[in-house]
């Protein structure tokens, strides 16, 4: 028998969820949030139990037996600096994304709301390919100034995803090719794929990069220094 896993991606004002059996997915729903319901809280991990319930209510209308789980799997979020992979939760985990190590941001309450219900259940609760996934060649970390590196953070679980099922298609190994990918969201990423390692990216999160619906992107310096935007 196929095991059976529990998806979480959480956005700003939305928590998606599905489950699988083995690599057939079974069930999936995108609960939506009201800005009432979520602005209400002061810090984004403020929300795990209000969405860990709402997940927990989806499921159980659904007939989705939680016990019949064999691990929760939630979005990476705004960690420390790691390579592309599935990474179990653990104590340390838990404090950053709690205490919103490098940033708050929605995706944080994945690793938590799946280590909240894993316990409950008592199996196991993962990560996959966080959203700071760093595997930048040390020449792209240069910018113009030497106290503003360029970072890594940006859509990784989409793009790796799109990236291995292109190769896939093509009767490819991931590993074997290099690959421009683009995320196209409320944030925009830009990344080089170079024999599975995503050598360059543009800072998604912070602007790095073209303009989006919800960020301003890259803009001239000097109008920013003296404040002279048309």
């Amino acid at each position: 028998m196929a095991h059976k896993i529990l998806t979480i991606n959480p956005g700003s004002t939305s928590t998606k969820i599905a489950v699988f059996e083995g690599e057939e997915q079974v069930f999936k729903k995108n609960l939506k949030h009201t800005t009432e319901e979520v602005s209400k809280y002061e810090h984004i991990a403020d929300q795990k139990p209000f969405r860990t319930e709402a997940i927990k209510r989806e499921l159980k209308e659904a007939g989705i037996d939680l016990s019949e789980m064999s691990c929760v799997v939630g979005r990476g979020g705004l960690l420390r600096p790691l390579v592309s992979g599935v990474y179990e939760v653990n104590d340390l985990m838990i404090k950053d994304l709690m205490e919103g190590y490098n940033g708050e941001h929605a995706s944080n309450l994945g690793g938590l709301i799946a280590n909240d219900i894993a316990k409950e259940i008592g199996v196991k609760a993962y990560i996959a390919d966080p959203v700071v996934v760093d595997e930048m060649d040390e020449v792209a970390r240069y910018s113009g100034h030497p106290l503003f590196p360029r970072i890594s953070i940006f859509h990784a679980l989409n793009q790796k995803i799109i990236a291995r099922q292109l190769a896939k298609d093509l009767g490819r190994k991931y590993e074997d090719m290099n690959i421009i990918a683009i995320h196209l969201g409320g944030g925009i990423s830009v990344s080089a794929h170079k024999k599975g390692r995503v050598v360059d990216t543009n800072n998604a999160l912070n602007g790095d990069g073209p303009f989006t619906p919800e960020r301003a992107g890259s803009l001239p310096a000097g109008f920013l220094v003296h404040q002279r935007c048309p």
